[in-house]
């Protein structure tokens, strides 16, 4: 019995010593923050020939992950039917600009109620500075998108930003763009359109 005693514990005792000499001293392990949903935000921009508009959308859920210090990774998902319009101060015409936003011109949202974005690469540029590269997911479509982001860690919170500008025609959003329909004047809205993402996360 004691025979069976020691060795159980020297099979421990070695096992905890290979575990050991395999994560390394002083090795960091990644890290998943879980994303702060009622304070990040998606805000958004689009162009037209007569004006602008802009407005949010809420984060749904998300998480980022960091070695050490550094991001290395990111998952986010977007409620589509909490769209809002911030520059619009007339509650009708707000209305109907985000009844339409959520109809199969634009969003779809019945159909398509969330979009994701997905960090596939994370190249530091020093300091807090990064170029985040994902794929960005709107009605079903991935397309991949690059942009700048800062990131900052304060105690067991890290808050991500950065702001993309992406082709709303990549993703079957066609409505009063001049790719499609040449003759609109006026009428017509810019295909690219801007997200700026902040992201909130604690461990």
């Amino acid at each position: 019995m004691k025979t069976r005693q020691f060795l159980a514990g020297l099979v421990a005792v070695t096992l905890l010593a290979g575990t050991s000499a395999f994560v390394g001293p002083g090795k960091k392990v990644a890290v998943t923050y879980k994303v702060d949903t009622q304070k990040s935000v998606l805000n958004w921009e689009g162009k037209k020939v007569t004006g602008a508009h802009n407005g949010t959308v809420q984060v749904q859920d998300g998480s980022l992950t960091v070695d050490g210090t550094k991001l290395t990774g990111g998952t986010f998902q977007f409620d589509m039917n909490s769209i809002k319009a911030l520059d619009l101060t007339d509650a009708g015409y707000n209305a109907k600009f985000i009844g339409h936003m959520k109809s199969e011109d634009f969003f779809n949202t019945t159909k398509y109620p969330t979009s994701k974005f997905v960090i596939t690469k994370v190249t530091p540029k020093g300091g807090n500075s990064y170029d985040v590269t994902g794929n960005m997911t709107i009605k079903n479509i991935t397309n991949p998108v690059t942009f700048p982001a800062t990131v900052t860690m304060s105690g067991n919170t890290i808050t991500a930003q950065g702001k993309a500008t992406v082709d709303r025609t990549k993703y079957d959003i066609r409505y009063g763009s001049k790719s499609f329909f040449e003759n609109i004047g006026d009428k017509a809205i810019y295909d690219d359109f801007t997200v700026e993402m902040k992201m909130v996360a604690t461990k």
